[in-house]
């Protein structure tokens, strides 16, 4: 019986794979637990499209991770360039560091949360003698190697939001009080999920979070209903409910696994590159993040499908979610790019690839022709030359 009820007592989050729809958001944010280099996921979208229930639900199926047993920080111990000063202390004296094993977290950042609980509190006369012992932790810290989520980004306080992205361009979070400064590590994955009737977000943010995603509310009455029906199986017997998902759940946390380990070995053909600079430039994007965040997805994308080459369904997988809100525009356009405006420009790059592919095939055939000539002109007059 108290099994039963302990089981009962903490907050039950959705089951992720009972999710109706959405695909493109699970899998932004399924490509982000894979690989944290993307940059994290902007998730827009009316009230009650399952934008939260849906990062909630990854914690269930977030993968292992090792860490150094009672850091603050979650330090990882094979990797002394992200260690805190007490964790590379002790590993540069030798010591071997006691490590264990638990899931990745999911920290969720308040809208009205203060500077202190975001970025930690500091006693400055410990902080003289014990440096980040002194530190009593925040939000950030918390988040170190796993997933920060703020719903209502948009809404958030922009001194809080300059925080946010100092650390996340750093992933090094520094706390400074009357002269005395303190760090540690802070490697996250930034979600943020905004509606966007309440307001726009900041474009230095909307730069910093790799994915932006697009959701709405299901239109089939199909589905409508199914979310109904599984909503009140749920807030019946959460427990129940998600002992029915377990076995695709499990599924998933295996997929997650397996594409970490064969990710590094996933190549990517030139020419995909080229196509993706070429989309970039006729779009007019700011910077090289989009070019670089487009490969990186694309190459997770294959690794999760279980292949070790990209495919053009992967790059335009990783162009969609990436490119479709950063392209300049006059305050009079629509803000998305449109399904068949990406396509327009996707052809078109294709196009301008295989017409420069013509191009160099053909200089090398008129380069190889003119050896041909000049090789055939030095044999003649070889034979020329000894005939006389």
């Amino acid at each position: 019986m108290n099994t039963t009820y302990n089981e009962y007592e903490h907050r039950h989050n959705y089951p992720f794979s009972a999710i109706v729809g959405q695909d493109k958001l699970k899998e932004a944010l399924l490509m982000n637990v894979i690989n944290p280099q993307i940059g994290g996921a902007l998730v827009r979208g009316e009230r009650g499209s399952a934008k939260t229930i849906a990062v909630r639900g990854l914690a269930d199926i977030l993968p292992e991770i090792t860490v150094v047993d009672g850091c603050r920080f979650s330090c990882d111990p094979k990797d002394i360039s992200k260690m805190c000063s007490i964790c590379r202390e002790g590993y540069e004296k030798g010591r071997k560091l006691p490590v264990v094993k638990r899931r990745m977290k999911i920290a969720e950042l308040p809208v009205g949360t203060t500077e202190d609980r975001v970025v930690g509190t500091l006693n400055i006369e410990k902080a003289i003698t014990e440096g980040v012992k002194a530190l009593e932790i925040g939000m950030l810290a918390e988040a170190n190697r796993g997933i920060l989520y703020v719903d209502n980004i948009n809404l958030l306080d922009d001194h809080i939001m300059d925080v946010l992205l100092d650390a996340a361009a750093m992933g090094v979070n520094i706390v400074e009080r009357e002269g005395v400064s303190v760090s540690h590590p802070a490697n996250f994955i930034l979600v943020g999920s905004m509606n966007p009737e309440e307001g726009e977000l900041r474009p230095q943010l909307h730069d910093r979070l790799a994915f932006h995603v697009e959701v709405h509310g299901m239109g089939s009455l199909q589905n409508r209903v199914r979310i109904m029906r599984q909503s009140m199986e749920f807030e019946r017997d959460p427990i129940f409910f998600k002992k029915l998902y377990e076995e695709s759940q499990n599924d998933i946390a295996q997929k997650i696994i397996q594409a970490q380990k064969l990710l590094p070995r996933v190549t990517i053909k030139e020419t995909f590159l080229r196509i993706v600079a070429r989309m970039c430039i006729e779009l007019d994007v700011d910077g090289h993040r989009p070019d670089i965040i487009i490969t990186r997805a694309a190459m997770t994308k294959a690794a999760y499908d279980g292949r070790r080459t990209v495919t053009e369904d992967d790059m335009v997988f990783a162009a969609e979610l990436t490119l479709g809100f950063r392209m300049r525009r006059t305050p009079f356009e629509e803000v998305a790019l449109g399904a068949t405006r990406f396509q327009q420009v996707l052809e078109h790059a294709k196009k301008l690839e295989a017409e420069s592919k013509k191009k160099k095939a053909a200089g090398r055939k008129k380069t190889a022709a003119v050896k041909k000539s000049v090789s055939v002109k030095k044999t003649k007059a070889k034979k020329t030359a000894k005939s006389q």
